[in-house]
């Protein structure tokens, strides 16, 4: 009860940042909606901040289990609806602390992979805060999730974990990929798709995929996650430095939308009971989001290649279809079961 109480107050203002980012990002694709430019401009940090940095942090204070951890998942949805930047520091700090704090029951590679990524974190919103533009401040960002995506996905692989010599490749990219948010775009990209090839190659989503059921749709959500963090390193490579534009676009969310959202729908039955303390078995109605996802963001970026504005937002209008989907798929999903235990357990107690 105490957990869903600390829970329960965050759920719905993160669910009314993402909405908010949804209208801001298909205005600034293209479609006629209103908006003030305040909400526009409000897109990217209302989405990884007030979205990410909320659930991500909300997670691990979760598993710290002290008041003191749900600060962080507090001060990111305060950063994000008040766009400032400090409020964002200081619940990116709080969340590095409780890092460090689990790091040291842990003590093993995937917890210090992550707190690398809180580091990046912490350098990424204080740029933000001290007024550095978007642009430069979310390759900080973009680190930071890139590498708790593979801490995650290697604490989660500990029945059956890589090689030594594919942990100490780990490592390398891991560094590469913290470095190289401070140095030129392609390096970022090169860095970005060493780290898609590692994940494509040692991940354990490969060896369950022919499982039926909710491994399969797991992996099959991971692996293609994996793909679009290739494209966006593949976009840089070619396209070096970029800071508007169609191209920016699509580097930009093949890995925001293409990679960190593949990871929070395959994810999502697993770590939301964890979390908010209610079931979420597989079923296959997931396939949906995870389908809307993958065909939004094939056709947004086939715009974004042909300079096809009509393209692009049609396909930015069916990403955030797929978002609206997770949603209420999810959540009707995660009510109709409770609700088939709550019948369950009446006629137990009747029988």
């Amino acid at each position: 009860m105490v957990k869903k109480l600390r829970v329960a107050p965050l759920l719905v203002p993160m669910a009314a940042a993402m909405l908010v980012a949804l209208w801001a990002g298909l205005v600034r694709i293209g479609w006629p909606l209103p908006a003030t430019p305040r909400i526009i401009v409000a897109h990217g940090p209302l989405m990884v901040i007030g979205v990410m940095g909320t659930v991500i942090s909300l997670e691990r204070a979760v598993a710290v289990g002290r008041l003191w951890a749900f600060a962080a998942p507090a001060f990111s949805l305060a950063a994000a609806i008040t766009q400032n930047g400090w409020l964002a520091a200081a619940g990116a700090s709080v969340y590095f602390a409780a890092l460090v704090f689990l790091a040291t029951r842990a003590r093993d590679l995937s917890a210090l992979v992550i707190v690398a990524g809180a580091v990046v974190y912490v350098i990424g919103s204080v740029l933000w805060a001290l007024g550095n533009p978007i642009f430069s401040v979310l390759p900080w960002w973009s680190a930071w999730l890139v590498l708790t995506v593979a801490g995650e996905r290697l604490e989660l692989t500990r029945v059956m974990p890589p090689s030594k010599t594919a942990r100490v490749l780990l490592v390398g990219i891991a560094l590469a990929i913290c470095a190289s948010a401070a140095l030129p775009a392609r390096v970022r990209g090169v860095a970005t798709i060493a780290m898609a090839l590692w994940l494509l190659r040692f991940d354990v989503a490969r060896r369950v995929i022919s499982r039926p059921g909710a491994p399969r749709f797991t992996a099959i959500a991971l692996l293609s996650g994996y793909a679009w963090l290739g494209v966006s390193g593949a976009v840089l490579v070619r396209f070096g430095e970029l800071v508007a534009g169609p191209m920016y676009d699509a580097a930009t969310h093949a890995l925001f939308l293409g990679f960190v959202f593949s990871m929070v729908f395959g994810h999502a039955p697993t770590i939301l009971p964890a979390v908010v303390g209610a079931p979420l078995p597989f079923h296959r109605a997931f396939y949906v989001h995870v389908a809307l996802l993958h065909a939004g963001l094939v056709l947004r970026i086939a715009g974004d290649l042909a300079g096809s504005p009509t393209m692009r937002a049609w396909g930015g209008l069916t990403n955030a279809a797929a978002l609206l989907a997770f949603i209420a798929i999810t959540a009707s999903r995660s009510l109709y079961v409770q609700r088939q235990n709550r019948l369950l357990r009446a006629v137990d107690r009747h029988a």
